[in-house]
């Protein structure tokens, strides 16, 4: 039995719900609209339960959780409702229970809350994957004369955000470079523009699956709102020593699933951007027909942590 937490209307939840029912499996679905209609009841080193409406399951009768959380702040539901409420309340610590039993349950967890920190900070994980990729030329700052010393000797740079938060990623264009007085209230991050082929790779335990994505635009993910934009995806396969140095990075996050962003150099040489660890699979998986959400049902229900 697995357990899938977030919206079912999302796409990589609804595809691994579905997934899981295709496998045979018995799947549960936490839908945090419906937390009101929850209670979970757990202590360290105990045996737990979850209720959901009328039915109760032991929480060790969970082989793997896949976890998409989803705070109050980004339901309507809870739209202008107060910290202090007592329905803000029961959702926060609902989910608080979950996440700490999440950290120490022997089930599979795709994937835990502690291990998709990294990707609060792009500083921080860019570090992190040092140790396996080469990463671009990197500045964080809210100096304008740094920024443009930086600009200067890269001559082409990308800006992107710090935060985990989701941005649009453009090229600093020379008009621009009036605006960079304003970066004094808000640090940016500026990376060298690298040329090449974008990957996507998602890891899900020890599976692999790549996906070629081509395009006229700096930020693929938005090549639809170009109207000159286009973009092609297929699905690709890396040489073995780039798919293991992503299998490692994975494990070295903690992760069980990731979604690595690589660029395939015009020298061979491949660069690392960002892990994402809580990646949107499903528009990779709907445009190559990769099985990415059977994969993830595969792990969940065989793969157990050794505590």
């Amino acid at each position: 039995m697995i357990l899938v937490v977030g919206i079912p209307s999302e796409p990589p939840i609804e595809r691994v719900w579905r997934a899981g029912i295709a496998a045979g499996m018995r799947v549960v679905l936490w839908n945090p609209r419906d937390a009101e209609q929850m209670e979970i009841k757990w202590d360290p080193g105990t045996s737990g339960s979850l209720r959901i409406g009328a039915t109760t399951y032991a929480l060790e009768s969970f082989t793997g959780v896949y976890l998409r959380p989803m705070g109050a702040n980004q339901l309507p539901e809870f739209s202008g409702a107060p910290e202090t409420s007592e329905r803000r309340r029961k959702f926060d610590t609902l989910h608080a229970l979950l996440f700490a039993w999440c950290e120490f349950s022997a089930a599979t967890i795709v994937n835990r809350v502690s291990a998709m920190g990294s990707n609060t900070s792009k500083p921080y994980q860019m570090a992190r994957i040092r140790q396996f990729f080469d990463v671009p030329d990197s500045l964080v700052t809210s100096d304008p004369e740094a920024a443009r010393a930086f600009i200067s000797r890269h001559g082409r740079v990308i800006c992107k955000s710090v935060s985990g938060t989701r941005s649009t990623v453009f090229a600093v264009e020379h008009e621009d470079l009036a605006r960079l007085e304003s970066i004094r209230w808000c640090p940016t991050q500026f990376q060298e523009y690298i040329e090449g082929t974008d990957i996507r790779v998602h890891i899900v335990g020890d599976e692999v699956f790549a996906t070629e994505i081509r395009t006229n635009t700096v930020d693929y993910r938005y090549a639809a709102r170009n109207p000159e934009g286009w973009i092609k995806v297929e699905a690709t396969r890396l040489d073995e020593g780039t798919e293991n140095r992503c299998r490692a990075l994975t494990d070295k996050l903690g992760l069980v699933m990731s979604g690595i962003d690589l660029r395939v150099c015009t020298d061979g040489r491949v660069v690392c951007f960002e892990v994402n660890t809580s990646p949107g699979f499903s528009y990779y998986e709907e445009h190559t027909g990769q099985p990415i959400s059977t994969a993830i049902v595969r792990t969940l229900r065989e793969t157990r942590r050794v505590l």
